[in-house]
């Protein structure tokens, strides 16, 4: 259901409200520090790049990368304008749903991953380079553009779910045993169970790296691994299982007492982050190596893409689900 005519306008005047309007602002201010050290990177600036760094090795790399990421973020303003603007209702929902979801997914790994790695360095101490290695970036820079990222996804998760809750609350109402017998279809069904599987290979590399294995990993990756990279495999771990368990619930209607709102809000979150961070580090690998001897492996490849292709099929799982709540209502 996509009709948007029997909405309020967010103010009589048709203009969003003193709390959408901040959080919009907000969400517009934490994209300038990464857009600035983008373009500067872009424009031959090594502000925040030590000397040394692998970042200065393929000057046509850098620049091709950092241009597509600032697009990427600028983004971020056009889905803060079409949040809090009444013509924003009348966008198409598939032609929402895509952005959303993957602006979800690249900044709520962030968002718990970088808190995460300064209490883990608080309590084991600053991350050092590996043996023989250079800093990748100033340590400023982490704090600059993650701590944007964080403001970000909170001012836009929060705008998006005001915007969801004016457009699509009778999507989430109820529990989970409140839908009807087989509501999500065997196709939803197969492809649910198609990815769990596909998702055992990257869930056991990640426990793998995790618990301290060295397979799958270049010597230059061993001697670069400090706490920060336990917790963001411990992470990916966690995401891929809650992606997971909650489209299984979903698409087979069980733990019947849960509500869909949490179900469905763990199912985006987890699958977005999945499928998109998979999709990144897919393009990474892809990527010309500017270290010869510091390449990815064949069993890093094979998890990253296994990744990207397991959140995208729980991703499709949702699209269903959501189309058939939608109609039914």
């Amino acid at each position: 259901m996509t009709q948007t005519a029997h909405l309020p306008a967010p103010t009589a005047t048709g203009r969003p409200g003193p709390a959408r309007r901040i959080l919009r602002a907000l969400a517009v201010v934490a994209c300038l520090p990464y857009i600035a050290i983008k373009i500067a990177w872009v424009a031959g600036s090594e502000i925040g790049i030590p000397a040394g760094s692998v970042l200065l090795e393929n000057r046509e790399v850098m620049i091709v990368a950092n241009s597509v990421s600032v697009v990427m973020d600028a983004m971020v303003v056009v889905l803060a304008l079409l949040l809090t603007q009444p013509w924003g209702l009348r966008v198409r929902a598939w032609l929402l749903a895509f952005p959303v979801w993957a602006a979800t997914g690249l900044l709520s790994p962030i968002m718990i991953g970088f808190p995460a790695q300064i209490a883990v360095s608080l309590l084991t101490g600053p991350r050092k380079p590996g043996s023989g290695g250079e800093p990748f970036l100033d340590e400023w820079v982490f704090g600059a553009v993650y701590g944007g990222f964080i403001v970000q996804g909170l001012a836009l998760g929060t705008l998006f779910v005001l915007y969801a809750r004016d457009r699509w609350s009778h999507v989430w109402r109820g529990t989970l045993g409140d839908l009807p017998a087989r509501f999500s279809g065997t196709a939803a069904r197969v492809t649910a169970v198609v990815a769990s599987l596909l998702a055992l290979t990257p869930s056991a590399v990640h426990l793998m790296w995790g618990l301290g294995s060295t397979r799958g990993l270049s010597a230059a990756q061993i001697s670069r691994r400090t706490g920060d990279f336990y917790v963001l495999e411990w992470m990916r771990a966690l995401f891929i299982a809650v992606a997971v368990v909650t489209v299984l619930l979903l698409v087979f209607q069980r733990a019947r007492s849960l509500s869909v709102r949490t179900t469905l809000g763990l199912a985006w979150v987890g699958s977005g982050g999945v499928g998109c961070w998979g999709a990144y580090m897919t393009l990474v690998t892809l990527m010309p190596d500017t270290d010869p001897t510091d390449p990815f492996t064949g069993l890093a490849q094979l998890t990253y893409a296994g990744e990207m292709i397991t959140g995208f099929l729980l991703a499709g799982c949702l699209a269903v689900f959501l189309r058939q709540r939608s109609a039914s209502a």
